[in-house]
């Protein structure tokens, strides 16, 4: 478990660097067809349905390909 945490704690760190040196890389977030968005006045709803997924799918992959 605690290598699952340290894998983890890398991976986000690459992932915040990865942020800070090209914004652009992860400017698809969020914005897939699927993604629910609402806004009505005072009152707005988001639910990134289709990213959840996504993220879900390469996640299972991942997990897959490296838990043996």
């Amino acid at each position: 478990m605690g290598k699952w945490i340290i894998v983890l704690g890398c991976a986000l760190v690459l992932l915040g660097v990865a942020v800070q040196v090209a914004p652009g890389l992860f400017s698809w977030f969020g914005k897939l067809p699927g993604d629910v968005r609402y806004e009505k006045g005072n009152f707005k709803l988001y639910f990134p349905l289709a990213t959840i997924l996504l993220i879900s799918v390469v996640a299972t992959v991942l997990v897959r390909l490296f838990g043996k």
